[in-house]
């Protein structure tokens, strides 16, 4: 076993963790409100008037980070709930546990901002489109996910049940992410591809991009936060 890999054994533990955990919050908590602060400038302020959706389009700059948070956040969960399944390591449970409250709130924002885009676009607050409904779904797996870990006593017991549920789940995530490719939908196709250049001015892209960032590095100042929370209940 290399030296390495014997520090990465060392930091999987929950005791050990916990003092590299304050840190990694600290400076990601900083980190997201100096992205936060030049993604809401360039996306309020710098970011020209959309030519068909005038200043509504704005939302945007909420809406999708916030979507893509809520897709990313559910797939790190699941991985963190595989390994913990796979290897017994009580804080890789602790860290989908801790992510899922987030989780949650990016996929309500999502959900909620969409609706409040799709008044002036569409017409209506919601419609059971593909992609809303998958989405509506993904939320009702955190919900369903936080309330099976609470729900069992015995902690070993809801942290195989919960990681069952995390890694069942994953399958919704690509039918989020296809289904304006694969159904008749009223949302439209994504904006920012790995294929193809960015169909937006690249002041929209950067502010969103900011934005995601920001999303990213309070995921993980929150997420250090509740593990510390988490392993100070467990060994007090």
């Amino acid at each position: 076993m290399t030296a390495q890999e014997i520090r990465w054994f060392w930091y999987a533990s929950p005791q050990t963790f916990f003092p590299l955990a304050g840190s990694i919050s600290r400076l990601a908590a900083v980190l997201a409100a100096l992205f936060a602060v030049a993604g809401l400038y360039i996306g309020f302020f710098v970011a020209p008037t959309d030519a068909q959706q005038g200043e509504v389009y704005r939302v945007i700059f909420i809406h999708v980070p916030a979507a893509w948070m809520s897709m990313f956040i559910y797939v790190v969960m699941a991985i963190w709930s595989a390994i913990g399944l796979a290897m017994n390591t009580r804080l890789s449970a602790m860290m989908a546990r801790a992510l899922a409250p987030t989780g949650a709130l990016f996929t309500f924002i999502a959900l909620w901002t969409g609706s409040l885009w799709g008044r002036p676009t569409w017409g209506t607050w919601w419609v059971w489109d593909a992609r809303l409904t998958s989405e509506l779904i993904l939320l009702f797996l955190y919900f369903g996910f936080m309330a099976l870990t609470a729900s069992i006593d015995e902690r070993r017991r809801a942290d195989r049940a919960g990681a069952l549920l995390a890694i069942v789940g994953v399958v919704n995530i690509p039918i989020i992410y296809y289904s304006v490719q694969w159904w008749n939908t009223l949302h439209q196709g994504a904006s920012v591809s790995f294929t193809q250049a960015p169909s937006m001015a690249a002041t929209m892209l950067t502010g969103m991009l900011l934005m995601a960032l920001a999303f990213w590095m309070y995921s993980i100042a929150v997420a250090m936060v509740r593990v510390r929370c988490e392993i100070a209940e467990e060994a007090g």
